[in-house]
């Protein structure tokens, strides 16, 4: 290989490592302040169950670099907010896992045919993807910890504030959780949606 061959590919090689630690941290920041900025939606799901859009720059950072630094998003916004969590860091950890389940399938299914079609399609089928991973993730990780200060039936009877009908814990995972975490992924995907495509142009330039 000749020496200007290879000069060229560690220019490559630098200007690649460079973008992916200043767009990794750039979404990591607005990811932060994002976090910070939750809110509950009322009628819809118990107040202790809050929406925000922190994951949005995480999925950006998947499809603008690469997965790596769309793990690393989720990563490092929920090791930051261990600073203030109340929740001895399992929360964070619910957090982090969500948005791994969103990010790597559908990224994954946005490169077998890379389009603006097929990124839709690889959104919405990563959001039905964390929803159901969801359930799981709650009922193994979130909830235990929580019922170390609120009991199950209080937990239960919040939901049952607005539905009579559920009974367990199930019932509320799959009839209230598991929609709350669509709307809330898909959220994130549409706005990504319609701003990818310019970011990426500047990114490029």
């Amino acid at each position: 290989m000749s020496t200007r061959t290879e000069a060229v590919n560690t220019g490559v090689r630098r200007i690649t490592g460079v973008k992916f630690i200043t767009v990794t941290a750039i979404l990591t920041a607005i990811a932060v302040v994002l976090q910070y900025l939750e809110f509950p939606v009322p009628f819809f799901i118990p107040p202790f169950v809050k929406f925000d859009f922190s994951d949005l720059p995480a999925i950006l950072a998947a499809f603008l670099v690469s997965p790596v630094s769309g793990i690393a998003v989720c990563l490092l916004k929920n090791v930051i907010h261990l600073a203030v969590s109340a929740s001895v860091g399992v929360g964070e950890l619910c957090n982090f896992l969500l948005g791994v389940v969103m990010v790597i399938p559908s990224w994954l299914i946005y490169k077998i045919k890379p389009s603006k079609t097929n990124a839709l399609i690889a959104m919405i089928a990563g959001s039905a993807i964390v929803a159901v991973a969801s359930i799981f993730i709650n009922y193994y990780i979130s909830y235990p910890f929580y019922q170390t200060f609120m009991p199950l039936d209080a937990i239960i009877g919040e939901y049952q504030k607005l539905n009579g009908g559920v009974g367990s814990l199930w019932d509320a995972l799959i009839w209230f959780n598991m929609p709350f975490t669509f709307i809330k992924f898909m959220s994130d995907s549409l706005i990504v949606f319609f701003i990818y495509k310019p970011l990426a142009k500047a990114i490029r330039r």
